[in-house]
């Protein structure tokens, strides 16, 4: 029973993100930005275990939910540190931006595991992914990212911050403001 309702969840979540994530017009095209280049870097001594450095090939896209907001959604895709590829469904809050925006401090919260496609089915194989999965049916692990980003310019920056509880990440955020 667990297991089933880990997938009905997993498939509402993917459900809420698809619909927040449509309904936009091709005059909202700022609202959009593209998130590349992620570095990843565990810091509890990794002995050649964990797939780290820029193996993760992370890619998303993010719509802010208007203007003004300080909230947006995020899907995207990654290898995990168990190297297995994985579907990545956040939320982002922007908890402080600097008066002249080039500095903003942000959170990352959201589902990073499998997916119904075969390229995702494998997630779940290992660590905490494969815990959750024996738990709910559904392999999976929580991201908790808080990260400090500097725009260059409107359309560029660069974030660096923590994976909780203990992987160091950066990347490069484009923008189409």
């Amino acid at each position: 029973m667990l297991k089933m309702s880990g997938r009905i969840l997993c498939s509402l979540a993917l459900l809420a993100t698809a619909m927040a994530a449509t309904g936009s017009y091709a005059s909202e095209i700022n609202l959009y930005s593209v998130n590349t280049g992620s570095f990843v870097y565990h810091l509890t001594g990794n002995k050649g275990q964990y797939n780290e450095l820029f193996n993760n090939q992370f890619f998303s896209v993010e719509r802010k939910f208007s203007e003004d907001s300080k909230y947006s959604v995020l899907v995207g895709t990654l290898k995990n540190s168990f190297d297995d590829r994985c579907l990545s469904l956040a939320l982002r809050r922007d908890w402080y931006e600097s008066n002249n925006s080039n500095w903003v401090f942000k959170g990352v919260y959201g589902y990073t595991g499998e997916f119904f496609f075969k390229s995702f089915s494998h997630c779940g194989d290992s660590g905490t992914y494969n815990t959750a999965r024996k738990w709910t049916g559904v392999g999976f692990s929580p991201y908790l990212y808080n990260a400090v980003q500097y725009n260059f310019t409107r359309y560029v920056g660069v974030e660096a911050g923590i994976i909780l509880p203990s992987v160091f990440a950066m990347s490069v955020q484009w923008s189409f403001r």
